[in-house]
């Protein structure tokens, strides 16, 4: 048939955050994408998507200085093809919590507000389920026990005002509306580009609806309320990647013994290639993958540091949250060329990174906070302004200094390991732990929670917790150093250093509150499976996501047209040898698409009951697995 095209999104990207994952995300599901540059092409695009992350403040402000905040307003409004990300779900509402006197879009009534949750961390980083509130060729897709990744620390709490743009919603310790929709306007607090396959699935699910011109929500008979549908927050899994060059510039996955990365030859420990090594972590079920330098390219122009190129090229097959650490400072490059630590996250933003996670920096910016209170200069501060805290991780490398007695301490808060098997050694049983600079190589003085507290008032949104004592042992997390640090902050943590088997995992989230759980060489070296990890956490009443990659990832339909061809059609493909299956009820269209060979012609018969909802749930497995396909109803006659 004639007619064919693969679909266009406009994407309205007002200049903060990773769009570049965005735009894989619908290129991984056959959509092309034409970046908005001008009010004028809001209001001329076919289909509009607006992710945004950040402060609301900063993004209306941004809106208003390009002119979009009108067109905007038009478009939307006008029932037009619309799908707001995270921000982009925030700003339709009145007005937020986050800015006080910034006005938002105006389209939905309601206010943004702080979650008030006080047993959980916030932000709220990581997987969680959806409660279906509306019936929607959105949701279809999405199976009960699928999680979707959120990263927020506002929400919108839900209320009569709302009427029937209540999509679905999520518990976090308190209920929150975590999508809205009405006709052809839809909008998510969770990032579907960061959701793995469900997250592909949803977006398809979007570009399908759209395609067969069906609304995105229809207004529901009864409201849906399944409480028991939602697989509910999820603790994460982690798969970090210790990146450097070795000696002959090559870059390579490494793994130190408490830091050291070289074997006993003197070459630099090689694990395999960082690209590879993570999409390999991805399609075995990591929650989340980190890159953290360890080489520091200190005389690299911004432009060309090696580390780019690899989330560039991993944000391509990757649809889970990537963070990148190591060099988010200020830097002059070998030209003399000086550079911000804001100029170098929003390069590494702009090349696929979610989150950014700042090491040695921040030990000096908390002894600044320490001694002279908040300035607003430092790495943490300027760029969780512009990204939001939820964009910024700081990465802490704290040592056991042992004690003999309390005296000895000088004020530091002590951990006491007298229930457990390492000692000083003078058969210690109390430490406190000091925050180490440069690798580890040296010490700062500050003890952890100095440093923990610090960041957090800078503006940190997470903390990354390492071990340097633990690091490469297999002996387990540091329970007390763990649970040291998650009594002093409200933000995440992410237990790092020490795993070396699928128990340890269990022990760290049994025995801390740490949402989330890292590790390295033993996923490297395959000593244990990621999916392997899920299953024993699971087994134990610990809720973690769902994590199969699909082989055949959905794809938004091609468009079919000009029906009447179809004699001349039949003709060409009995030519080709094809196989022709003619399929009279929707029930055995569906079951047969999942069996399909690559050469099947598939056609449908006139008067399938419910074609429709076929067209929005069925259509994208179908063209995946068919070479063509035509549909015969009465309808499309027309």
């Amino acid at each position: 048939a004639s007619g064919n095209c693969r679909m266009k999104i406009s994407l309205l990207d007002y200049g903060a955050g990773n769009v570049r994952s965005l735009r894989n995300a619908l290129n991984a599901i056959g959509v092309d994408v034409e970046d908005i540059t001008s009010p004028e092409q809001i209001l001329s695009a076919g289909v509009l998507l607006f992710p945004g992350v950040g402060s609301f403040g900063n993004c209306m402000s941004v809106l208003k200085e390009k002119g979009y905040i009108e067109p905007l307003r038009a478009y939307i409004r006008a029932n037009r093809p619309f799908l707001g990300i995270c921000l982009g779900m925030q700003t339709l509402f009145d007005e937020s919590e986050e800015s006080p006197g910034v006005r938002g879009l105006e389209i939905i009534p309601g206010r943004v507000e702080r979650f008030r949750v006080t047993e959980l961390a916030v932000p709220q980083i990581g997987w969680n389920g959806l409660i279906p509130q509306q019936e929607s060729p959105l949701l279809s897709a999405l199976k009960p026990e699928d999680a979707v990744y959120f990263v927020h620390s506002f929400r919108v709490p839900p209320s009569a005002n709302l009427g029937e743009w209540t999509l679905c919603e999520t518990r976090y310790g308190e209920t929150f509306v975590s999508g809205v929709a009405r006709g052809n306007v839809a909008a998510v607090q969770f990032h579907p580009e960061k959701s793995g396959q469900a997250g592909l699935d949803l977006l398809a699910a979007f570009a399908t609806s759209v395609s067969s011109h069906a609304t995105v929500c229809r207004a529901p008979t009864e409201v849906l309320r399944k409480p028991e549908s939602s697989c509910g927050y999820c603790k994460r899994i982690v798969a970090c990647l210790d990146v450097r060059a070795n000696d002959s510039g090559d870059l390579v996955v490494t793994k130190g013994d408490q830091y050291d990365v070289r074997e006993k030859a003197g070459d630099v420990r090689n694990l395999g290639k960082p690209v590879s090594l993570a999409r390999r972590y991805y399609e075995e079920g990591a929650d989340e993958i980190t890159f953290l330098n360890i080489t520091g390219f200190r005389e690299c122009p911004l432009t060309d540091l090696p580390m780019l190129q690899v989330l560039t090229e991993a944000s391509r097959h990757i649809f889970v949250p990537l963070t990148v650490g190591g060099g988010i400072r200020d830097m002059v490059d070998a030209n003399g060329i000086k550079s911000s630590a804001l100029q170098v996250a929003d390069a590494y933003f702009r090349a696929g990174a979610d989150k950014i996670s700042i090491g040695g920096d921040a030990v000096d910016a908390a002894r600044d906070w320490l001694e002279h209170g908040r300035r607003g200069s430092s790495s943490i501060e300027s760029i969780s302004r512009v990204y939001g805290r939820q964009a910024v991780v700081v990465s802490i490398d704290p040592r056991r200094v042992w004690v003999s007695a309390d005296d000895n301490a000088a004020g530091h808060p002590l951990a006491d390991h007298s229930e457990r098997s390492c000692r000083g050694p003078a058969g210690e049983t109390h430490c406190w732990y000091e925050c180490t600079v440069q690798g580890g190589r040296k010490g700062s003085g500050l003890d952890v929670i100095q440093v923990a507290t610090a960041v957090e008032a800078l503006g940190a949104g997470e903390l990354l917790v390492n071990c340097i004592d633990a690091d490469g042992q297999n002996s387990g997390f540091e329970m007390p150093l763990l649970n040291m640090v998650k009594e002093v902050v409200s933000i995440p943590v992410i237990a790092s250093s020490g795993a070396g088997n699928a128990q340890h995992f269990v022990d760290v989230f049994k025995q801390t509150t740490a949402e989330a759980a890292l590790a390295a060489s033993i996923f490297h070296r395959k000593q244990v499976a990621i999916q392997e990890v899920k299953q024993v956490v699971v087994s134990h009443g610990i809720s973690v996501r769902r994590s199969i990659v699909s082989r055949t990832p959905s794809r938004c339909p091609l468009v079919e047209s000009h029906l009447p061809v179809w004699p001349t059609f039949l003709k060409s493909c009995a030519t080709a040898n094809a196989k022709i299956l003619v399929l009279g009820s929707a029930a055995i269209v569906v079951a047969t698409a999942l069996m399909l060979d690559q050469d099947v012609v598939l056609l449908c018969a006139s008067r399938i009951a419910n074609f429709e909802a076929i067209m929005s749930s069925a259509l994208c497995s179908l063209v995946n697995r068919a070479s063509a396909l035509l549909f015969f109803h009465e309808t499309m006659h027309k």
